[in-house]
């Protein structure tokens, strides 16, 4: 069954899925929160085995299940990952589902229906046929039109597990990225005029081995959107560095922008992953120092030796990031008990649940409770929290771009540019300041094409923008 997790406010949650009309009962797989509606309320999409559910949120602490005459019905399948985003910028959020395998179960005999076999079985992915991506355009009169096909990012081919919308080349329109597995990772780039055009190849990010979680972020500071993709066994996680800052500094008038160099081996992300199956992955200023860092959950999907009922468990990783020239450290054994007991990890959120300043972290396991991992000690630095409203555009943000200026520090994000396996972050914002008290400037390039300015707020505050057409500042108001 589904939980719903009411935060009381201190320190505790309280499930309240039943009262607020969210109990699920099936083979649930991610959850994708946004107000679709754009009425101020966070929606709730369910991705699952079977079929997938729309939660219209009523505004009062109930939701209302909307998926038939949303036009989200009736499609059966295994379906994955899910995201929102304006593909196409008519201030309405669209949905991307991600299809893994056709492949079915017979209740009776708990066996798959495409193979004879008397007796359970592990079957490679790829022995099944891939299920496509769905790719819902949101009409605006609370209904939805499935375009996959017609936008040319149904993914035929692929065998998906996830996938992000973020703006890759910096040209104002949310470009789309899906992790295969056992299939091609692939790019999509926005054409601008509701198609896309697979650009992987030509990008170099067409990874073939087992992807299973997306993150991204500018890690190496040269305010671009770089990618890891955690993958199965044997296999290196990738770390993909945007080249854009580099193709624009050499003044190329190239008309693909867009390429990666995959330097997980490099700087630290590569090898130490051999012996793990990697899974929801996030970057992360867990410290506060205003560079990403990065966590990553790890699980089997090999059963163990001393019970077949259960899979093997894996410890999850900590990577510290030194810099663009040090790359990342692992620092999971110096940062708590949990790192150092194994579980069958699967999805990862990041959020501060406690609103104290740094960001916390909450894991999903494979037959067993979740983890809600509390942050001690990373708000001994500055931080900024950002929560932003859209007014032109979608009211979730999701889209719209941040650069942070704060002494020599710049940082970019995304708002809704993660892509953790089968979850979401948190909507709120947060950037490391270190040892700056102020931040210099925040500039917001929203999904409208609007360009906000926002001067000197202190440190160490949640600060709410609502998109509007003005350059504010908080000089006088924090005298």
């Amino acid at each position: 069954r589904a939980a719903l997790f009411r935060n009381a406010g201190d320190g505790t949650f309280r499930d309240v899925a039943a009262a607020a009309g969210v109990q699920f009962h099936g083979w649930g797989m991610g959850t994708a929160p946004a107000d679709y509606d754009n009425d101020g309320w966070l929606d709730l999409f369910v991705s699952a085995y079977g079929e997938n559910v729309l939660y219209h949120n009523n505004g009062d602490g109930t939701f209302t299940d909307r998926t038939e005459p949303a036009g989200l019905a009736g499609r059966s399948g295994f379906w994955s990952g899910a995201r929102w985003g304006d593909y196409d910028r008519d201030g309405l959020l669209d949905l991307y589902v991600t299809g893994y395998v056709k492949y079915r179960v017979l209740a009776a005999a708990g066996i798959s229906s495409q193979y004879d076999i008397e007796q359970p079985a592990a079957i490679n992915p790829s022995s099944f046929e891939p299920e496509r991506n769905l790719l819902y355009r949101n009409n605006g009169d609370g209904t939805f039109s499935e375009v996959a096909r017609q936008a040319g990012v149904a993914g035929e081919s692929g065998r998906s597990l996830g996938a992000v919308w973020a703006d890759f080349d910096d040209d104002g329109w949310p470009d789309l990225y899906v992790a295969n597995d056992v299939s091609d990772n692939v790019l999509y780039r926005n054409q601008g005029d509701g198609t896309f055009r697979d650009v992987s190849h030509a990008a170099r990010v067409a990874d073939y081995r087992g992807a299973m979680g997306l993150a991204v972020g500018d890690w190496d500071g040269d305010e671009d959107l770089d990618i890891v993709v955690t993958h199965w066994i044997a296999q290196e996680n990738a770390l993909y560095s945007n080249l854009l800052s580099e193709v624009r500094a050499s003044g190329s008038s190239t008309p693909e922008p867009l390429m990666f160099m995959d330097e997980a081996d490099r700087h630290g992300l590569g090898q130490v992953a051999l012996a793990f199956v990697g899974w929801g992955t996030s970057f992360v200023d867990y410290d506060n120092d205003g560079r990403q860092d990065l966590f990553v959950v790890n699980g089997s999907t090999l059963q163990r030796d001393d019970d077949e009922r259960l899979l093997i468990p894996m410890r999850d990783h900590l990577f510290w990031n030194r810099g663009s020239t040090d790359g990342f450290y692992d620092v999971s054994s110096v940062s708590g008990e949990y790192f150092e007991r194994a579980y069958v990890g699967r999805g990862a959120a990041i959020g501060d649940y406690d609103n104290d300043g740094d960001v916390d972290l909450f894991v999903v396991n494979h037959a067993g409770p979740g983890v809600l991992l509390r942050n001690d000690g990373g708000n001994r630095q500055h931080w900024l929290a950002v929560h932003l409203t859209g007014q032109r555009g979608n009211r979730s943000a999701i889209g719209a771009k941040l650069r942070l200026v704060a002494g020599t520090s710049i940082q970019i994000r995304e708002i809704g540019a993660q892509g953790p396996y089968l979850s979401y972050n948190s909507p709120v914002e947060h950037f490391g300041l270190g040892s700056h008290a102020t931040v210099d400037s925040l500039v917001i390039r929203w999904p409208s094409g609007l360009r906000q300015v926002v001067l000197g707020p202190r440190a160490n505050q949640l600060v709410e923008i609502t998109e509007a057409e003005e350059i504010r500042s908080f000089a006088e108001t924090q005298q």
